[in-house]
């Protein structure tokens, strides 16, 4: 940690929620956690990165482009993207220079004219090009672009930044959304129809509907000047029995290795394998759930620059086929209470709620289906029925249907407070606890659910297992076997603990569903299968509280294995039931055929089965 350096958060017309305790503000409006009668003061470390920073200030010049990148100090490598030439496009990068106080000139018209321009830019006037940013240690901190108009003198022109991508794809309707640098009145064309939006922003959602089941459709986004195509694939009717796949991983923070195994916050090698692979076998969206990032950060500019390099990575694939993700532990976001001589002492979640926080980033930077559940105010816990207290559960929470399966997405870092399980006196959520609203939520549409006759399979999907295997016995929803951890709201413990409300969790899963195949869990850097049976062995010694019934199986499939470091497996209760153990890098792809379910497990990398297993 570096030195306490004041942000422009911490005053003291920032109201602390009441959900907290032990937060207060000095006559100087710094915040500080008290301990033991000791002021520990917020601490931040310096801003490193951010978009704006990243995105270079680009000014068209006569010969090409000039970047201001401030105070980065490294290289950067260029190429022209081919758009429209290649069905998934990447930048082809050509050039490598150095920096020079932040700053750069590219010459187009000396680097790029024949036979180097494979995007016909001299003939017309327009180009994209792609660049990446590399610190002085060779780490990868930006994937950018900027799009062009001119053969010489050249101008910046509005320029897609992320995106396009599709998301809440349903039989009769889809969401496009991407970034754009400058605000733009964006517009899609499908089937005939345009959808213009009707005010200029940086961030477009663009709904499309009229669509028919099961169709391929063509679509093309005009920006500015300049256009993209792609397609997309609408969802079945519902209830349909044609057989379709889709993917599963989770745990893509960086990792060692170098190159793009640690492009700032993802390792968008793995991530860019991955899609690829899911992208061939035909699947028709993938799920994420949780640690994309590195994050545990304490500016939301970087956690907004890790959010990026992620969807980057996966950009030329998500332009076809919906990427759904959820929130994990990494994806923290808030105030560290500590310095170089006592350490982390407290890490709580942001606030206020709806600008700095680890939901309301993770909210900014998705787009998600939304479902009716808003926060954990006006539980029985809720210390302030007048005022909000807790982070919005938006786009953190919710379902969705493809064909015959519902895909559950639930948030099991909610209101997450990293330090808790050590230091319980500020308040805050605990690493796998899905608090008393979400869980009244879950009840209520797994019941919805059941009710419907169109879904014959359930999947439930968390960050953190029920059982863990390997890498985090000492938390998940086991601590150990310690089922006094629990969160805290306003000083005071929750009446159920971790293990108790794991039975509660699993005895809606299990017991008031015949429908729910399996629960996909990450946060270990490993995959591993456990079916749960009556005969598995999932307690404590002596564990005095009442026992779940275990009246029909179903699978906990933990797949953490994209490209966060591995974890190797642990001894635990049910370890003799643990199936198919590898630390290789997978994703697991469900093949549904109506009633029958077979999951196949794939390296990405060296494209070499791992495991398959009929579930259903």
């Amino acid at each position: 940690m570096g030195l306490f350096i004041s942000i422009s958060v911490h005053t003291q017309n920032i109201r602390i929620p009441a959900s907290y305790s032990n937060l207060y503000y000095n006559a100087d409006g710094r915040l500080y956690y008290l301990k033991d009668s000791l002021a520990i003061f917020a601490h931040s470390e310096p801003v490193q990165y951010s978009l704006e920073q990243l995105m270079g200030q680009p000014v068209g010049t006569k010969t090409g482009v000039f970047f201001n990148f401030g105070t980065f100090k490294g290289s950067i490598t260029y190429g022209l993207i081919p758009y429209g030439k290649a069905p998934h496009p990447l930048p082809v990068y050509r050039f490598e220079e150095n920096l020079i106080d932040g700053k750069i000139a590219i010459q187009i018209t000396r680097n790029f004219q024949y036979p180097f321009d494979f995007v016909d830019w001299s003939e017309n006037g327009y180009c994209t090009l792609g660049y990446r940013l590399i610190d002085e240690k060779g780490m990868i901190v930006f994937d950018g672009e900027v799009a062009l108009t001119g053969t010489g003198p050249f101008e910046v022109v509005p320029t897609i930044i992320e995106g396009p991508f599709v998301n809440q794809v349903e039989s009769e309707k889809a969401v496009v959304w991407f970034e754009t640098r400058k605000a733009i009145k964006a517009s899609l064309e499908i089937n005939g129809t345009m959808f213009s939006e009707k005010e200029a922003a940086t961030h477009h959602e663009i709904e499309i509907i009229g669509l028919e089941p099961g169709i391929e459709y063509q679509y093309t986004v005009h920006y500015g000047t300049l256009q993209q195509s792609y397609h997309l694939t609408t969802a079945p009717k519902p209830g349909s029995k044609e057989s379709f796949v889709f993917a599963y991983t989770s745990d893509s923070r960086h990792a060692t290795g170098g190159g793009e195994r640690k492009l700032y916050g993802a390792n968008a090698y793995i991530m860019k394998k991955i899609a690829a692979l899911a992208y061939r076998e035909g699947a028709a969206f993938i799920q994420f759930t949780g640690d994309m990032i590195n994050g545990y950060l304490t500016s939301k500019e970087e956690q907004m620059v890790q959010y990026t390099n992620w969807k980057k990575s996966v950009e030329p694939f998500w332009h076809y086929i919906p990427i759904y993700v959820g929130i994990g532990n990494h994806e923290a976001l808030g105030y560290i209470f500590g310095d170089e001589e006592s350490g982390l002492v407290a890490f709580v979640d942001g606030f206020p709620y709806e600008r700095f926080s680890a939901e309301a980033a993770f909210q900014e930077a998705f787009v998600n289906p939304k479902s009716k559940l808003i926060s954990e105010d006006g539980s029985k816990y809720d210390p302030d029925p007048v005022n909000v207290d807790f982070p919005s559960y938006q786009e953190s929470v919710y379902y969705y249907t493809h064909g015959n399966v519902a895909m559950v997405v639930l948030n099991s870092d909610y209101w997450y407070a990293p330090s808790l399980a050590k230091e319980p006196g500020s308040s805050g959520g605990l690493h796998g606890y899905i608090m008393d609203n979400q869980l009244k939520w879950l009840k209520k549409t797994i019941k919805k659910l059941e009710k419907d006759s169109a879904i014959d399979h359930i999947f439930v999907t968390q960050h953190t297992p029920a059982f863990p295997n390997g890498g985090h016995s000492r938390d998940d929803m086991w601590y150990g076997g310690n089922n006094e951890k629990r969160p805290f709201v306003n000083g005071q413990a929750v009446e159920k603990g971790i293990i108790q409300r794991r039975d509660e969790y699993l005895n809606i899963l299990i017991n008031e569903s015949s429908k729910v195949v399996a629960i996909l869990t990450g946060d270990e850097h490993n995959y591993n299968w456990l079916k749960l049976t009556a005969e598995v062995p999932i307690y404590p010694k002596d564990y005095p509280h009442e026992r779940l019934n275990v009246s029909r199986p179903i699978y906990q499939i933990n797949n953490g294995a994209c490209g966060a470091p591995y974890y190797a497996q642990e001894k635990l209760p049910w370890s003799s039931f643990t199936q198919s153990f590898s630390v290789e890098n997978a994703v697991c792809l469900f093949y549904v055929d109506g009633d029958r379910i077979t999951m196949k497990v794939i390296n990405p990398d060296t494209l070499n089965d791992i495991d398959e297993v009929r579930l259903r």
